[in-house]
């Protein structure tokens, strides 16, 4: 057989293929996940599909003559989610470095897609790229992706990020432009998010406090800008803050929302018996929590925020016990940004925010959305796995010097150091003599 045609053989044939053996090769032995925080989003999305098909079918019944027209893509969404979240959870997040840009560059050029004419408007917004019967939300992922890349920039450039020009400029810099996009579809609240990640993240890696509060200032100018030189969102505004005034039309849905926690009381009207799904628009997507609140109650969004609360906590827990830098910013942007959605989302279902958009993270209706989460939640488990260590062979034989017996002998004399070794080594003292002359 011809060498060379053996030599072509053994290359990967594209590029996907190598990056696939790439996350499927052994890696190095990882303890437990935190199986808690898997059975507490999994009962959470669960939650999610019972919650959907609740505040969906009286719209499902109407438009698609089909009361489970949502309920079964839902399920089918909750199925490739915690899928999806149990698959990355075993791929160690270390392979994740080498596809960090191309990832980012993939999220980058779906949302130029998305603003150039490319993407599908719903709601007044081109958030969407259609891909035969699914439709993709590009700035789900941007918000991953970024938090990929402001984990490996972070930790790469360490004690450099107390520097304007290498530890702020850069990520603002790309920041700045994926917020630019979000604003070109348009999505404020898409914006404020990725803002908000890496302003965290910037501020776990230990940036300047003065350069963070000028972003700040900065931050809450530009926002007063954009609000005052947009219409829509001057309307918007000026409803939120006069709702009374504007409840049968700018204000029409936060104010039904109000009404649908007014309703429920402390335990709400039951699993069903909501009138709110006749009234909110949108009910199934960013205001299920108004429906949770009418039907379940007071108590249901309270043992809601205590999820997310626990979510954030484990995720923060992780980055605390995370093995280096890298996994560390890694665990605490994606709980820094469960907790942001959560918050954001549950402020403007209770109108004490305008509306911005934003999906309950796990439970509201979308395919992308909760697909999205659930691989950030996959990368967390696998931060939160305790990477095994140590010397694996049988105690018959040779040990391995340990770090500390290495770290002694590489500054005491030769002689300390002989002595040092042979303390911990089975071996006699002739042969550690002779391994210390080599």
């Amino acid at each position: 057989m011809n060498p060379k045609g053996r030599t072509r053989e053994t290359k990967p044939a594209t590029t996907t293929v190598g990056t696939l053996r790439m996350l499927l090769a052994p890696s190095p032995r990882m303890g437990p996940m935190d199986v808690g925080l898997a059975a507490l989003v999994t009962a959470l999305i669960g939650f999610g599909v019972v919650m959907v098909y609740s505040a969906s079918a009286v719209e499902a019944t109407v438009v698609f003559r089909d009361p489970q027209y949502f309920l079964k893509r839902q399920v089918l969404y909750a199925v490739a989610a915690v899928v999806s979240m149990l698959a990355i959870s075993r791929i160690d997040y270390h392979k994740l470095r080498p596809l960090t840009y191309p990832l980012l560059g993939l999220v980058t050029l779906l949302m130029v897609l998305s603003v150039i004419g490319f993407g599908h408007t719903g709601g007044g917004a081109a958030r969407w790229l259609r891909v035969g019967s699914i439709q993709i939300q590009p700035s789900e992922a941007a918000k991953i992706a970024l938090v990929l890349w402001l984990a490996y920039s972070l930790a790469k450039k360490q004690e450099r990020v107390k520097s304007f020009s290498v530890g702020m400029l850069p990520h603002l810099i790309m920041a700045g432009a994926l917020m630019l996009l979000c604003l070109k579809q348009p999505d404020f609240g898409g914006a404020a998010v990725l803002l908000l990640l890496t302003f965290t993240l910037l501020f776990a890696a230990g940036a300047r406090l003065g350069y963070l509060l000028g972003l700040a200032i900065g931050a809450l100018g530009v926002a007063a800008y954009l609000v005052n030189s947009a219409d829509y969102r001057k309307a918007r505004w000026l409803a939120w803050l006069h709702m009374d005034a504007h409840r049968q039309d700018l204000a029409f849905q936060p104010f039904q929302s109000v009404m649908s926690f007014g309703s429920g009381e402390l335990t709400g009207l039951g699993l069903g018996n909501g009138y709110q799904v006749l009234y909110l628009p949108e009910a199934h997507t960013d205001f299920v929590a108004a429906i949770i609140g009418e039907e379940l109650g007071f108590v249901a969004i309270l043992g809601l925020c205590v999820v997310y609360v626990v979510i954030v906590a484990r995720g923060v827990r992780a980055a605390l016990s995370a093995d280096d830098e890298y996994g560390a910013y890694i665990a605490f942007g994606i709980a820094i940004l469960f907790g942001a959605q959560a918050l954001v989302n549950l402020a403007v279902a209770m109108a004490v925010l305008p509306t911005k958009g934003l999906t309950l993270p796990f439970v509201s209706y979308g395919g992308s959305s909760l697909v999205t989460s659930a691989m950030a939640m996959g990368i967390l488990l696998n931060v939160s796995r305790p990477r095994v260590t140590g010397n694996t062979r049988s105690s018959t034989d040779q040990p391995e010097a340990s770090a500390f017996v290495v770290s002694e002998a590489g500054f005491a004399p030769p002689s300390q150091a002989c002595d040092a070794r042979c303390a911990n080594s089975h071996a006699p003292p002739e042969d550690a003599a002779l391994e210390g002359a080599t």
